[in-house]
């Protein structure tokens, strides 16, 4: 029996081989996006989260031995800070007042959330990745988490700083931009990941950028994030609306995958888009 027999659907996926350590099996969890809320799929292996992403050419098909996977869409599964992720629901979760900083709540009470099991998987991790954003009371064994507004805000503000020294690092068009450009792309990007209320407009506030300019900014890559349960779900003419929609709203140069005409190294697929300067 071919491998292939009984198999509905097929994906070419770019992921960590489980096999080479033979102790994890991966897993694809569905979770909300942490700035959209949407239901999203995430490929959770060997204890790292990694957000899937996909790059399609206008044509394609891949050849698998004696197999042909008609979806030419190239797959990638890249790790993600679980940080990001986990922020909205520990906000949630402490039910903030005004000024009142919110309840602790222990940590299998903040991870469980109606129609996505998929955060039960996280509390091998969640612990020891939410200590950094959060205030922790132990009663005898117990431990209870209560999201910090100064630690959140110190940690993003670490996060922007680490983008802002890589970026210039990635290639000549983006060492060519003067620092606050630099500045205004790293936040860009970190904001993808935050909701609007309240850690980017305080993000944009701590660095005085322009919240509305930070908002519309689209940091579109070659591979786009995954709305759905699974690989499989992934809907083309959906997706490929969303960035025409996208760069159509945006304030600055987009970037935007390139439709390739003749078959290319998988290097080139991924090569990054130059952005123009303003």
């Amino acid at each position: 029996m071919a491998w292939w027999e009984g198999v509905n659907e097929t994906r070419v996926l770019i992921a960590p081989d489980p096999s080479t350590s033979g102790k994890h099996v991966g897993q694809f969890l569905s979770l909300r996006h942490p700035k959209t809320g949407n239901m999203t799929c995430y490929l959770f292996i060997e204890g790292v989260l990694q957000e899937l992403h996909w790059f399609k050419q206008s044509y394609g098909s891949w050849f698998l031995g004696d197999y042909v996977c008609e979806d030419g869409r190239l797959y990638t599964a890249t790790p993600v800070d679980p940080v990001f992720i986990l922020l909205p629901i520990f906000e949630e979760a402490r039910m903030k007042k005004g000024d009142d900083q919110g309840k602790f709540r222990q940590l299998d009470e903040i991870i469980y959330i109606d129609g996505y099991t998929g955060y039960q998987s996280l509390l091998s991790i969640a612990e020891k990745s939410m200590q950094i954003v959060c205030d922790l009371k132990e009663i005898g064994s117990t431990k209870f988490f209560r999201l910090n507004d100064l630690k959140v805000l110190r940690w993003l503000s670490y996060k922007v700083h680490q983008l802002k020294q890589t970026l210039p690092t990635l290639d000549m068009n983006y060492a060519a931009r003067d620092e606050k450009d630099t500045l205004f792309d790293a936040v860009s990007i970190v904001g993808e990941y935050l909701k609007e209320k309240p850690w980017l407009n305080l993000l944009c506030s701590k660095f005085k950028l322009n919240l509305q300019e930070a908002a519309n900014a689209q940091y579109t890559e070659v591979v786009l994030h995954s709305n759905g349960s699974g690989p499989s779900s992934f809907n083309p003419v959906q997706e490929n609306n969303k960035v025409d929609k996208k760069s159509g709203r945006a304030t600055r140069q987009t970037k935007k995958a390139k439709v390739e005409e003749s078959s290319k190294n998988i290097k080139d697929m991924f090569s990054r888009a130059a952005r123009k300067g303003r």
